[in-house]
């Protein structure tokens, strides 16, 4: 909104109410609080007309409107902001002491509520008396008759089918599923999401229910859990059933929820994630929960196993499974990064939010996980369709459990202390908040984290040709090695003498090859198909921990990384081999200083030595490096004097191909320099004897095979 009479030519109707100078915002809010008073004085006097209600309902929508605006003014100052928010909370405090008198008035607060032609023209009036300008009224364009769109395409798959028809006691038995409806009482005629969202606003205490202590340490295969960890497993184990786990990145929350499911028998388990960690979930699966079988659903399903426990699906084809996986009969259901459901109008938030709305209907008790570190991306309100997914609420208001500790507070809206005894009720059915600076002596104070990626489509496909056809070019060369061998002795099985010598020759030829993949090349081409997936997940973790420091080695990779964040609109300074020394440390600088800037992409050659960068504590190497000297210097930039949070490195790795092994070797090396006195020479090898050692790896496996 802009002042009449200085709206600028061409400028939108966003533009335009993106700043607004502070006299116009107290002229709104003097207006609002003038309008307020009307209505309350009407209500008191039982003369509640028609235009009262209007009034009443456009008040309370320019209060939600300024609200909103107020948080997103970058531009304004933390007193500004403060201060407006205190005058909009005393109109909105009116506003539900009114409707406190007449709750037919709660009816216009909803999401769905009319907005009546009266409404529409007090609204404008109001903005006018504010000295504002409404937006412009745009007539909705004449679509064409067009047939109605088609349904989403589903499908089922023949192992889910066989499943279906092999055993008939296999078939789900939803006789037993509870159907409680919250019982009258007496908040049944408040409107209490709005105050149950307000309670998160301005809490001064930590977010996180209490957990009972760990009744043991050590999971499966003889792994050990962190006592923070062990102690949400020990939470399930006793019956509790639904978690907003929203633990910072990096704490484990995907083991949790794996160990979780097993403590509460909560299989068959579905998994929602994004398509960055669908593969992630499968390895973690297998080693948190061995003796339970996951299967991972790509694309049209035709690999699914039907009679798995553990079904892992990404978000991006959910709709064309929704319906078979509605009808397993699953027991449990974990949503990873569960702020991608934040907009109850997408696609990806319905289909989630049907699959657990029939989860809970058929089954008694079902373990419900939403897992994020950042619950809250935009404002308060983020939380709802978390909630609505964990069956704590519905449109409507709290259900049942969460009505019945609201009802045992004694309190209502109105009262002062209703605002914290509320938080209270919600976080005790399972807001588990830890950060890494609560559990650091839990924690190793720099952890290296692999994260898998699967590269799908055709270039996936022409990079696991092309790594197979590398592969045959060595075993080729291996046999006519053995053929033409005149001395030395007999080896049965793989000579692996012969092998090294081989893979020796092959990186020796590598340069002058003119046709034909080589070691170099083929690493060159992962890390650029896997830039895209790398960025995301750095532009995830912004959302959740704050500064990010993103590695490549490759410029094409650090360039479509920062296309990436250019058009999520998150700032980042580029750090590069080819800037003069001013720039480069005005870069540096500006990550250090700025908080508006997010993530610093750096050259992995040519950042990896000399910087500081500890302001943030998260590492994202989206490209393996030759040695372990290397990648430990890059996560060095962060993890150094001045760093007072632990540091996790993100390692980006390409499953089912040669990056995987390559990762093995560097922390091969890593593990002989830890064994190495201080000025041992294990960690000089120079990196192409690591491309010698992905060649031996290659050619050996291909014989093996």
């Amino acid at each position: 909104m802009a002042r009449r009479g200085q709206r600028q030519p061409g400028a939108t109707r966003q533009a335009a109410r993106r700043r607004r100078p502070a006299d116009d915002a107290d002229g709104l809010i003097q207006v609002l609080a003038r309008a307020v008073r009307e209505v309350e004085a009407a209500v008191e006097r039982g003369a509640v007309r028609p235009s009262v209600r209007t009034k009443f309902q456009v008040v309370a929508l320019l209060v939600r409107e300024e609200r909103s605006r107020v948080n997103r003014d970058a531009s304004a100052s933390d007193t500004y902001r403060s201060e407006q928010l205190r005058r909009l909370d005393g109109i909105a405090t009116i506003l539900a002491k009114t409707a406190a008198r007449d709750t037919s008035l709660l009816g216009l607060l909803a999401e769905d509520a009319v907005i009546s032609e009266a409404a529409t023209s007090l609204k404008r009036e109001m903005l006018l008396a504010a000295g504002l300008e409404p937006p412009r009224e745009e007539a909705a364009p004449r679509q064409p008759a067009t047939p109605a769109d088609p349904p989403a395409r589903r499908v089922v798959p023949q192992t889910v089918v066989s499943r279906q028809l092999a055993n008939p006691f296999l078939a789900p038995d939803f006789s037993a599923a509870p159907s409680r409806p919250p019982r009258p009482g007496r908040l049944a005629s408040w409107e209490l999401i709005g105050p149950l969202l307000r309670s998160f606003e301005r809490a001064s205490a930590s977010a996180s229910k209490s957990l009972p202590e760990p009744i043991s340490l050590h999971a499966a295969n003889g792994l050990e859990l962190m006592p923070h960890q062990a102690r949400l497993i020990a939470s399930a184990a006793a019956g509790h059933r639904t978690f907003l786990l929203a633990d910072e990145p990096g704490l484990g929350k995907t083991a949790q929820a794996l160990l979780a499911a097993r403590a509460a028998n909560a299989y068959p388990l579905l998994v929602v994630v994004p398509n960055v960690v669908k593969t992630n979930w499968a390895r973690e699966s297998g080693l948190w929960t061995p003796k339970k079988v996951a299967t991972v659903v790509q694309g049209d399903g035709e690999t699914v196993d039907g009679f798995a426990d553990i079904v892992i699906v990404n978000y991006e084809v959910l709709d064309r499974h929704v319906g078979w996986l509605g009808d397993l009969g699953f027991r449990g259901m974990v949503v990873d990064e569960a702020h991608f459901i934040k907009n109850k109008k997408s696609q990806r938030s319905r289909n989630v939010l049907q699959l657990s709305e029939r989860i809970r209907t058929r089954t008694p008790r079902p373990l419900l996980m939403a897992l994020t570190g950042t619950p809250l991306i935009n404002d308060i309100e983020d939380f709802t369709a978390i909630w609505e997914f964990l069956g704590w609420i519905d449109e409507a208001g709290p259900r049942a459990e969460l009505m019945e500790s609201l009802e045992e507070t004694d309190l209502t809206p109105a009262d002062p202390a209703f605002s914290a005894a509320a938080r209270a009720c919600v976080i005790d059915l399972g807001i588990v908040r830890r950060r890494k600076v609560d559990v650091a002596a839990d924690i190793p104070a720099r952890r290296i984290a692999d994260l898998p990626v699967e590269l799908d489509g055709a270039v996936g496909r022409s990079i696991r040709d092309a790594e197979r056809e590398l592969a045959e070019r060595l075993v080729s060369r291996y046999h006519s090695a053995l053929e033409t061998r005149t001395a030395g002795s007999v080896v049965d099985g793989i000579d692996h003498d012969l092998v090294r010598r081989v893979a020796g020759w092959e990186r020796a030829d590598q340069d002058n090859a003119k046709t034909g993949e080589n070691v170099f090349t083929l690493v060159r081409r992962i890390g650029r198909a896997k830039a895209g997936l790398a960025a995301d997940y750095a532009a995830q973790l912004v959302h959740s921990v704050g500064k990010v420091v993103f590695f490549a080695r490759h410029i094409e990779v650090m360039d479509t990384a920062e296309e990436l964040f250019t058009e999520r609109g998150i700032r980042f300074s580029s750090i590069r081999g080819d800037q003069t020394a001013r720039k480069r440390q005005q870069n540096i600088d500006a990550f250090m200083n700025d908080p508006d800037v997010s993530i610093a992409v750096c050259s992995l050659l040519t950042a990896g030595v000399g910087l500081n960068l500890q302001v943030a504590s998260n590492v994202v190497l989206a490209e393996l490096s030759w040695t372990n000297a290397e990648q430990t210097q890059a996560i060095d930039r962060v993890h150094r004097i001045g760093q007072d949070d632990p540091v996790t490195a993100w390692r980006i790795i390409a499953a089912q191909t040669i990056d995987t092994k390559i990762a093995e070797l560097i922390d091969a090396k890593a593990g002989l320099a830890a064994r190495a006195l201080d000025g041992s020479d294990d960690e000089l090898s120079a990196s192409a004897d690591m491309q010698l050692e992905a060649l031996v790896a290659l050619l050996t496996n291909a014989l093996s095979a």
